[in-house]
C-alpha cells in the first residue's frame, strides 16, 4: 500500500525519534556529543559525492562516515593528540571535502537539503532503513546493553572484570554511526545531532537510572520529532529546524525540574540488575 508524503514523514519522525533517543543515551553517558556532531558533519561529503555519482545517498554517507571514523580513531591514538582533536579534524575535514566536491562538480540536487534534511521527502527506502537500524539498536542493547553501560560508567572496572573496553567502544560507535546515517536524510548533517543528544540529556535530568533513560529518551525523541513535524506543517516552517528547536526547548524546560541523582551514580545498580 502506497502512503502519502505526510504519512511517510510522520512515520519517519517516529522512527527517527525513537532511534535517536535510544542511541543518544550511549552518546550522553559516554560523553560522545562532540564526536557525534563531528560524525554528522562527516556524512555531508558522502551525500554530496553520492549525488554526483547518482548512487544511494545513505550509502555514500555511510562510506565516508566509516572512513573518517577510522581516521579519527587513528589520530586519537596519538599520545599528543586525543579524541577531541580527532573529532575536530573529522568535523572540518568532512565539511571541507563536501564543499570541494560541491564546487568541483555539478550536483543535481539541492546541497542545502543535506545540511538541514528533507523529512517531507521521505521515501519507502528511508523508512525501511531507519526501521532496520532501530531494530538492530534494540537487539544490540538488549543483548549487550549492560556491558555498554558498565563501560560507560567505569572503564577501569570494566577492564578489571576481564572485559574489553575497545570492543564496547566499537559497538557504541557503530550504533552511533548507523543512527547518523539513517536519520541524516530526514534531519540533515547539522540538525541530526540535536535529536540524538537532546532527548537523552533531558531524560538524564528526569530519571534516576540509565535503564530508565533507555525507556524515556526514545519517548521524548518521538514526541519532539512528531511535534516538530506538526508545527512545521501548521506554520510552514522548516521541519528539521522545528524538531531540533523543540528538542532543545525540552532540555531547557527539564532544567526547571529539581535535579535528581545523576544516572552515572547508578552504575552499580544498573550492572547488578
Amino acid at each position: 500500500m502506497s502512503l502519502d508524503y505526510f504519512t511517510r514523514a510522520l512515520l519517519e519522525a517516529g522512527l527517527a525519534g525513537a532511534l535517536a533517543g535510544l542511541v543518544g543515551v550511549l552518546v550522553v553517558l559516554r560523553g560522545r556529543a562532540f564526536f557525534t556532531m563531528s560524525l554528522t558533519h562527516a556524512t555531508f561529503p558522502g551525500a554530496v559525492l553520492a549525488a554526483i555519482l547518482g548512487v544511494s545517498i545513505p550509502l555514500g554517507a555511510a562510506v565516508t562516515a566509516v572512513a573518517l571514523v577510522l581516521v579519527a580513531t587513528l589520530v586519537g591514538r596519538i599520545p599528543t593528540q586525543g579524541s577531541a582533536v580527532a573529532s575536530g579534524i573529522m568535523l572540518t575535514a568532512g565539511f571541507a571535502v563536501g564543499s570541494f566536491a560541491e564546487t568541483a562538480a555539478h550536483v543535481p540536487v539541492d546541497v542545502g537539503s543535506f545540511l538541514t534534511g528533507t523529512i517531507l521527502a521521505t521515501t519507502q527506502a528511508d523508512l525501511v532503513l531507519t526501521a532496520i537500524v532501530l531494530v538492530v539498536a534494540i537487539v544490540v542493547l538488549a543483548l549487550y546493553g549492560r556491558h555498554l553501560l558498565f563501560a560507560s560508567f567505569d572503564e577501569t572496572g570494566f577492564r578489571a572484570a576481564g572485559l574489553a573496553p575497545a570492543r564496547a567502544e566499537a559497538v557504541a560507535l557503530a550504533l552511533i554511526a548507523a543512527t547518523v546515517v539513517a536519520i541524516m536524510p530526514a534531519l540533515g548533517a547539522i540538525l541530526a545531532v540535536g535529536l540524538i543528544v537532546a532527548p537523552a540529556a533531558a531524560a538524564r535530568r528526569l530519571v534516576r537510572s540509565a535503564t530508565a533513560m533507555l525507556w524515556l529518551a526514545p519517548a521524548i525523541g518521538i514526541a519532539c520529532a512528531v511535534a516538530g513535524l506538526l508545527v512545521s506543517r501548521a506554520w510552514s516552517v522548516s521541519a528539521g529546524g522545528a524538531i531540533t528547536l523543540i528538542a532543545a526547548a525540552v532540555v531547557g524546560l527539564v532544567h526547571l525540574v529539581p535535579q535528581r541523582r545523576d544516572a552515572r551514580a547508578q552504575a552499580g545498580s544498573v550492572v547488578a540488575s
